[in-house]
């Protein structure tokens, strides 16, 4: 059977290729069941697969069809939330566990990508950006509590003549450089896990919405043609759960995001772009954010809706806000637009727990998914198999509902993000 593509986005046109996995049909058996095919539950599968669990995987479109395949490709270190907001929320010891585990998630990965050999481009590198002079004296004090508190040494300054000198653009002010974090191909990463997984046994079923499922001692997960019976279940659709898990809903909201890239610019055109081939990022609500592909495009972020309403000029309005950086590509063609919903949280925390002793979830991660997911389906596993100390450092973070209800929700949520946006225009 045939099931669903991907998106039609330049992930997908330069994706390596992949099996295509059956549809789960009858009833079948597991240890644990992991729902959704992103990275989270990608690396859930693989490392409770290498631990010898029975793993079967559920996904409902294609093993990357969500948000880990189609997103900016920016691997960073830390939480959306900031810092300074978790340790308002848990305190400093745990927010420091919190902080050690983002970093160990940017080691797993180039674990992971070595050991499985992943074919996705990895890039050592990121940079945020300062536009404003107050984002500058953001910055400076984040470097501050990065080196002086938290002991991270990826980070440096970049001052506005040395970013001159790596973008050619007037529009920033300054900014800082993460050796530590990077950036990838995130489909070809998502598929790279699956496969790995695979290889210690998982089984994949795609084309396999979880429908429902039922708690208890054991478990089971109904899917359109078949069942699973299994004794732990691990949820990571995030958005795309839906009505599969409705408890978890009101925590999260989803939000489309878009991206352009480029034709193909030549080596020289793009390494000229960016000279130190960092992923980049400004420092404004509604952000922007770039990076040169392997074959010397320049992939850009810029847009996004919190209304869930089509957006009829989502790619001019990328382009407008690519040429506001980069004016030098006023007459560049874009080969590929797309977009897709990533979840965010109110605290832009991210949003583990149980439903039940034996049922598991990961989401909220609000834009940190790359490196966080990864190390968050590790997290799982390694709960499911009793270590679960870091996990519930994560579970102890509250989150609020968000407000106005179903119907309301929405338009409470965009009210709000207008206040953001006047606030980047200031």
């Amino acid at each position: 059977m045939i099931g669903p593509q991907h998106i039609d986005s330049y992930y997908e046109a330069s994706a390596h290729p992949a099996p295509r996995r059956d549809v789960l049909g009858g009833t079948t058996s597991a240890d644990v069941c992991v729902v959704g095919g992103g990275i989270a539950g990608c690396s859930a599968a693989l490392h409770l697969a290498q631990r010898g669990y029975r793993v079967v995987l559920l996904e409902g479109h294609r093993i990357g069809w969500g948000a880990s395949g189609r997103n900016g490709g920016q691997a960073l270190v830390g939480l959306a939330s900031g810092q300074a907001k978790l340790e308002r929320l848990i305190g400093p010891a745990d927010a420091r566990t919190v902080w050690d585990v983002s970093v160990e998630g940017l080691s797993l990965m180039r674990e992971l990508i070595a050991r499985y050999g992943i074919d996705c481009d990895w890039v050592d590198g990121t940079m945020r950006t300062a536009i404003k002079p107050r984002h500058d004296i953001e910055l400076r004090e984040e470097l501050e509590t990065l080196h002086g508190k938290y002991g991270y040494d990826g980070v440096a300054y970049v001052s506005r003549e040395q970013l001159r000198s790596i973008l050619p653009t007037e529009r920033y002010l300054s900014g800082l450089h993460d050796s530590k974090s990077g950036h990838l191909q995130p489909l070809n990463y998502t598929q790279g896990l699956a496969a790995a997984a695979e290889r210690h046994g998982a089984r994949i079923f795609e084309s396999s919405r979880a429908l429902d499922f039922r708690d208890g001692r054991e478990t089971g997960v109904r899917t359109a043609m078949g069942e699973v019976h299994c004794k732990h279940l691990v949820l990571c659709g995030n958005v795309y759960l839906g009505d599969t898990a409705p408890a978890l809903a009101s925590k999260i909201m989803a939000v489309s995001t878009y991206i352009v890239a480029t034709e193909r610019l030549g080596e020289a055109r793009a390494t000229e772009l960016i000279r130190n081939n960092a992923a980049v990022a400004d420092m404004n609500w509604v952000l922007d954010y770039f990076r040169r592909s392997a074959d010397h495009r320049l992939l850009f972020g810029g847009r996004v809706s919190y209304s869930a309403l089509p957006s009829f000029d989502v790619p001019d309005a990328t382009r407008r806000r690519m040429i506001a950086v980069f004016p030098q590509l006023a007459n560049v063609k874009l080969d590929y637009t797309w977009g897709g919903e990533v979840d965010i949280t109110m605290s832009r925390a991210p949003n583990f727990g149980r439903l039940a002793p034996n049922v598991y979830f990961l989401q909220g991660f609000s834009g940190h998914g790359i490196a966080l997911a990864g190390i968050a389906g590790k997290l799982a596993a390694d709960a499911i198999a009793g270590v679960a100390e870091r996990f519930d450092v994560f579970a102890r973070i509250p989150h609020r509902n968000f407000p106005g209800g179903a119907a309301l929700r929405r338009p409470v949520l965009v009210l709000a993000m207008l206040y953001y946006r006047l606030k980047d225009l200031l």
